[in-house]
């Protein structure tokens, strides 16, 4: 085969870190960026892995990607907003914390063992065929699963095609806090915890979602909460 079949250009090569052959969904922002600020980020990244083989400090690598994903999503100088809101949802709280039922809701794809969601009628979907199916979760109903305050995080299953779950295995805190609400509950910081607290699939369609808003509404409401933490992932 001619060499020339095989090549690729540096667009479909970051373009490739977003679902595509060289998948990474902490580098997916790539697709994002025009080639010229792709290029400089690279260079960026290899210039300070060169300083860390001396001083042994990721920790500018890691700060060159995470200002890179935040360049990369920022909306364009002069964008014009396509929704607007002529007022918000929310009710001013003013009840004390340390006297407040506390719930949680999060995008990130929690559910408890033995209480799994099964996308797409999959028993025990993977990780990797989560992400591969991402366009299908776009698309779907989503699914709110229900969690005990009191899980053990040893009880944790964490699924989500739109991130890089790895960070949520290790720590489930990182995207769904059950250990450090119940932290400030026991320090006297939070009056109670809701009995259930809930996580969804955050990659789903938005139309679906808001058909499911006021079934997942009721179930909330039935918690009896005061302020309900929101953690979008």
């Amino acid at each position: 085969m001619d060499s020339s079949d095989q090549s690729e250009t540096f667009a479909e090569f970051r373009t490739s870190f977003a679902y595509g052959s060289r998948n990474d969904l902490n580098f997916k922002f790539l697709k994002a960026m025009s080639d010229d600020d792709a290029a400089s980020f690279l260079q960026l990244v290899l210039d300070r892995i060169g300083d860390a083989y001396d001083t042994g400090d990721v920790a500018p690598l890691i700060a060159a990607a995470y200002d890179a994903q935040i360049a990369a999503y920022a909306p364009d100088p002069g964008a014009v907003a396509t929704y607007s809101y002529d007022d918000g949802p929310f009710v001013p709280f003013t009840r004390a914390l340390s006297e407040s039922r506390v719930g949680l809701l999060s995008s990130s794809g929690h559910f408890v063992d033995g209480d799994d969601p099964k996308p797409f009628e999959v028993e025990d979907m993977s990780q990797e065929e989560a992400m591969r199916r991402i366009g299908e979760f776009l698309e779907a109903t989503p699914s709110l699963s229900e969690i005990p305050s009191d899980t053990p995080v040893a009880d944790l299953r964490v699924r989500h095609g739109g991130y890089d779950i790895r960070s949520a295995l290790r720590d489930a805190n990182v995207t769904f806090p059950i250990e450090r609400l119940r932290d400030r509950r026991d320090a006297g910081q939070i009056g109670e915890l809701a009995e259930t607290f809930f996580s969804f699939q955050g990659a789903t369609s938005q139309g679906r979602l808001r058909k499911e808003l006021p079934g997942w509404l009721e179930r909330i409401h039935a918690q009896d909460i005061d302020v309900m933490l929101l953690v979008p992932v």
